[in-house]
């Protein structure tokens, strides 16, 4: 499970800057706005501890149609829920991975009238509402956000998502994006804990959790015959240029890709 930590003020970033930074790991002041990374695209940004380090949490906000889906959870303030309002009715609200129930009961409070899809094995929710599966994506997703499960983990069962319109892959924890101002300290603790250093990785962590390699390596060969070109990763920095192609570098060195 991840840890918290303070809210964001959910103000939207008109100008929509694709380089705006996720932290400043000196101060841990953390950037809390709405930033809109294409058409129908937005994330926000909140601080959270994992491995060690505050490696922020990730929300992304794609919207279809007059409604918006919800991609991951977190501690929305009043403010939040109101800017992502703006943007379109939350109809949907979605969980990526198993492990990625840190805000889920807070999440489904804030946004009642949203549908929650989750992968199979996520933590009981309470509430008196059944979640449903992410096997079964809306039908108002065809087209415009592709839903793509990894198999060979089902400690984590993540799920990846593709907002087709503008490239843009969407992940939990299958790949992060450490800061390149992170800290030398939180470099070295990202290091030996995880084997993460700055930039795009896959973490010694997650890999542990593969249990069938060929199951995972075919869903990772599906996913890189999407047409994508920014990543959106749960925890750092976006990629926002050359995302596919970084991400089959990475899984060519741990030889999970077949490599040329």
């Amino acid at each position: 499970m991840e840890t918290g930590g303070p809210l964001s003020n959910g103000k939207v970033n008109s100008a929509g800057s694709p380089d705006l930074p996720l932290a400043n790991f000196q101060t841990r002041r953390f950037v809390r706005t709405m930033q809109q990374v294409a058409e129908n695209l937005w994330v926000a940004r909140y601080p959270m501890k994992l491995l060690g380090a505050n490696l922020g949490r990730t929300v992304t906000i794609i919207r279809i149609g007059g409604q918006v889906v919800i991609h991951s959870t977190a501690p929305f303030s009043a403010a939040d829920a109101a800017a992502i309002r703006e943007l379109g009715t939350p109809a949907w609200m979605v969980e990526g991975a198993t492990i990625h129930d840190t805000y889920t009961v807070q999440g489904r409070a804030v946004f009642p009238e949203a549908d929650m899809y989750l992968p199979p094995g996520f933590p009981d929710t309470g509430g008196g509402v059944a979640p449903k599966p992410l096997t079964q994506p809306p039908a108002e997703w065809h087209g415009l956000l592709e839903v793509l499960p990894i198999a060979g983990m089902p400690g984590l069962n993540e799920y990846v998502f593709l907002h087709v319109p503008s490239r843009t892959l969407i992940v939990a924890d299958l790949v992060f994006n450490v800061p390149t101002t992170a800290g030398a300290w939180v470099r070295l603790l990202l290091k030996l804990a995880s084997g993460l250093q700055g930039g795009p990785g896959v973490s010694r962590i997650f890999l542990k959790e593969v249990k069938d390699e060929a199951a995972f390596k075919q869903s990772l060969t599906k996913m890189m015959q999407w047409d994508f070109e920014r990543v959106i990763v749960g925890h750092g920095d976006i990629i926002e240029r050359g995302g596919k192609e970084t991400l089959a570098r990475l899984f060519r060195e741990k030889g999970l890709l077949p490599s040329g």
